[in-house]
């Protein structure tokens, strides 16, 4: 008898319900009950645990700075991420064309994002 992923969730799933190990090789059939207590020695389960489902993981959460009163020469469509020497226009930002509804290009935002998940862990 081959232990599946479904049939190790199922046996998990009812352990942690209570049920016997003769009630969980009934249900699952084709197991005896020393083979479900075998797996469930194998895989540590304790009665009336709770099962622990995976959480999803949240969105990732771009960050948007603050509108700042910039030069006429910044145009809507640059991008804003702040770097240390002026750029062709003189002023201390990107200047590459920003993604849609973003103040930043695709490169610095994945920066901040990338920066936002190792900050986060």
């Amino acid at each position: 008898m081959q232990w599946t992923p479904e049939r190790v969730e199922m046996l998990t799933r009812l352990w942690a319900e209570g049920l016997s190990a003769r009630q969980i090789a009934a249900k699952l059939g084709g197991v005896t009950r020393n083979a479900v207590i075998g797996k469930a020695h194998r895989l540590n389960l304790q009665r009336g645990a709770p099962i622990a489902l995976p959480q999803p993981e949240p969105p990732p959460v771009i960050r948007e700075e603050p509108p700042q009163i910039l030069s006429p020469d910044v145009k809507d469509w640059m991008c804003r991420w702040s770097i240390d020497d002026p750029g062709r226009h003189g002023f201390f930002i990107c200047g590459k064309t920003a993604q849609p509804g973003r103040h930043y290009c695709a490169e610095h935002l994945t920066m901040s994002y990338l920066e936002r998940k190792r900050t986060a862990a």
